[in-house]
């Protein structure tokens, strides 16, 4: 189990998008990365092709690394833990004790 997930919100704690918060696109469990809406922009030059015809200079995110990023719950950067609800393993906020899911 994984302590973010897609669509979560998270804030940015390090880099140049530092305090930014945003929703979670995508997550890369193997590399330990996460890609977030709106943050960590870059410039990518693409050919035409199909989908694109016109190509051009277009502007996406980039990953980040996992560890930059912290989850945001009721408005608060919180870490994540886990605890057995049950027989369910289940994501609490350490700051407020609250379960996420």
């Amino acid at each position: 189990m994984q302590k973010i997930k897609k669509d979560d919100t998270v804030k940015i704690i390090t880099g140049k998008d530092k305090d930014k918060t945003g929703k979670v696109l995508s997550v890369d469990v193997k590399k330990n990365k996460v890609t977030v809406e709106g943050c960590n922009m870059i410039t990518k030059h693409v050919k035409p092709n199909a989908a694109n015809q016109q190509g051009g200079i277009i502007h996406v995110e980039a990953p980040l690394d996992l560890s930059n990023v912290m989850l945001v719950v009721d408005g608060k950067a919180t870490r994540v833990g886990f605890k057995t609800e049950g027989d369910k393993k289940v994501r609490f906020a350490k700051a407020t004790g609250k379960t996420i899911d």
